[in-house]
């Protein structure tokens, strides 16, 4: 049996340099064209074993010893990519490489990858990049780190295994095992870190050579590929100038040859089409924007990622499968339709989410759930002015949202938007869209809060402070400092015993008059009714008088603990003059 080349997919945080070694790998600069500089596609790179064994010759030498014929890399928009990339209900990667900061160590989403590469069992190398960043190290552009970490100084040297180690502790309170790959004995029982900066390709030799190695050792027997029909996943539908509608495909098994019969996910039924053209991207050339014009080819066979041409590819969607035929079409339809179902899950209260792919889709919503942001509904495609009518329909202000990953307005959805009362956050970065989300509501609730309080008295406490008696009536001004929650003109005082003794006529800080001051602050206050030395005095605490029927609206509001602490104190003063109150 032949044996293909192992796909392998690249992870880590946001910043760690997943596409900068795809880039030192290949030599391109995909990182430049990308929104905000982060890959928001997924791509494919084909490594064949001649360029590795160039790579590598430093380390190998002239010795040809792999069967494995090279390495397919699949650049991923982030983490939940690899998920929504399923080949056979299971991850389509072989292999991962998970790309870590050494500067910057473990993050949320490096530990997030983590556990999804555990979840499909998925063997992985850890890149810990950046290491020409570290104080005193004497990079050597291409050259393999055990080498150079040799003509390092020992201050050098330590400096960098003080940073490395320290993360290698971290991975193994974590449950993981892990060491310097030259320095590990039993692969199968350690996970091998390869000190490396992408940015440069010291590192890069060391990274190919574990790769490789660990495929043609333990992943041979998996990637033995027998004759049959092709398989695969699709990673764009895209509009060609001069050529147009076609499909970027990852095939994993199998062999596709032109005028096959195919079966193509959509966002319904699947549909089944023929294969006019396929298109091969030279080796060390990328799928998404390549420097080289394609070859076109009769047959391809796993893995590889091609770029086709079909009759008919209405309807097909990004993250889809890809089956090919000989016989029986019913089978195919039955599985591609299984496969291309979407697990989101939606609540009857939520945001409407809309991406431009299947996997881009799932990304969106994962990172919604894990953001506590309820979903109502889900869809593929640009925003439509049925999409605005739909969402302004929602009571709630917080779910009358699009969250819209990669995608925009249709003209006649951005004309009609002003008249719509919904809010649309569109980013071709899905954190971004997270974090600008959560930013809008958390000044909303702010707003809203703001408003409330403004509606009814606010728990407030004071102190008269001595040596601040400004005039002692008609009105009294006297300087305070408030306690605890916050006084505003036109608030009735309380004293200890629960009487009234005035009311707040203005607040002044320095020369400005203020609507309203807060804990901590010391301002001069002017109190209507009161006669300094005889209904208040210096030192006196005071309390703003509540009205009971405004005491529910008060407790919905999110108090902090110490304004809490002064509704509670100000209701025992209330219950002096009247035992009842409040309850």
């Amino acid at each position: 049996m032949a044996t293909r080349q192992p796909i392998v997919s690249v992870l880590g945080h946001v910043d760690h340099g997943k596409t900068s070694l795809l880039d030192r790998i290949r030599g391109t600069s995909v990182t430049k064209r990308e929104a905000g500089l982060i890959t928001q596609h997924i791509g494919a790179t084909e490594v064949p074993i001649e360029h590795i064994y160039k790579v590598c010759k430093p380390l190998i030498g002239e010795k040809r010893k792999f069967n494995v014929p090279g390495l397919l890399f699949i650049d991923t928009p982030g983490h939940q990519s690899f998920t929504s990339l399923r080949a056979r209900g299971g991850a389509l990667a072989d292999l991962a490489v998970l790309v870590i900061d050494v500067n910057e160590g473990l993050k949320p989403q490096t530990l997030e990858s983590i556990q999804l590469l555990k979840r499909f069992k998925t063997p992985f190398i850890i890149a810990m990049n950046k290491i020409d960043l570290v104080e005193g190290w004497q990079t050597k552009a291409g050259a393999p780190f055990v080498l150079n970490y040799k003509a390092q100084t020992e201050q050098a040297q330590a400096k960098l295994d003080e940073k490395m180690y320290r993360i290698i502790g971290d991975l193994y309170e974590k449950g993981f095992s892990t060491d310097r790959y030259d320095r590990i004995e039993d692969f199968t029982k350690a996970i091998a870190v390869v000190p490396m900066s992408a940015r440069n390709g010291e590192g890069l030799p060391d990274l190919l050579l574990v790769l490789i190695g660990l495929a043609q050792r333990f992943l041979e027997e998996q990637l033995e590929t027998e004759e049959g029909p092709a398989q695969g996943t699709i990673l764009e539908v895209k509009e060609e100038k001069g050529i147009g509608p076609t499909l970027d495909v990852i095939i994993f098994a199998g062999t596709l040859h032109r005028g096959d019969n195919i079966v193509l996910g959509t966002k319904g039924r699947p549909i089944t089409t023929k294969v006019k053209a396929i298109l091969r991207p030279k080796p060390l050339d990328e799928i998404r924007d390549p420097k080289d014009r394609f070859d076109s080819v009769t047959e391809v066979s796993a893995a590889i990622g091609v770029k086709l041409l079909c009759q008919n590819i209405e309807g097909v969607v990004s993250g889809a499968p890809l089956r090919a035929t000989t016989g029986d079409m019913a089978k195919a339809l039955e599985e591609v339709a299984e496969e291309t179902k979407v697990n989101i899950e939606i609540v009857e209260e939520g945001v409407y989410i809309k991406a431009d792919a299947l996997g881009s889709l799932e990304a969106l919503a994962y990172e919604c759930k894990n953001a506590d942001i309820p979903v109502r509904k889900y869809d593929t495609g640009m925003i439509s002015r049925k999409d605005l009518i739909d969402t302004a329909a929602y009571g709630e202000t917080f779910h009358r949202v699009i969250l819209a990953f990669g995608v925009d307005l249709l003209p006649e959805a951005k004309e009609a938007l002003p008249s719509h009362n919904l809010k649309v956050f569109a980013s071709d970065v899905v954190y971004r869209l997270i974090e600008d989300y959560q930013a809008w509501v958390e000044e909303e609730k702010r707003k809203m809060d703001l408003e409330k309080r403004s509606e009814y008295a606010f728990p407030g406490k004071v102190k008269l402070l001595p040596n601040c008696v400004f005039r002692a009536s008609k009105p009294a001004i006297v300087g305070v400092r408030v306690l605890g929650g916050r006084i505003r003109p036109g608030q009735a005082l309380l004293n200890i015993d629960g009487n009234e003794v005035g009311k707040i006529r203005s607040i002044r800080t320095g020369e400005e008059v203020v609507k309203e001051a807060i804990q901590g602050q010391e301002v001069a206050v002017a109190i209507e009714g009161p006669t300094v030395g005889r209904q208040i005095n210096v030192e006196d605490i005071l309390y703003v008088d509540l009205r009971e029927m405004a005491l529910k609206e008060i407790k919905s509001v999110d108090l902090n603990p110490d304004d809490r602490m002064v509704l509670e104190e100000t209701l025992e003063v209330k219950r002096k003059q009247d035992k009842f109150w409040g309850m």
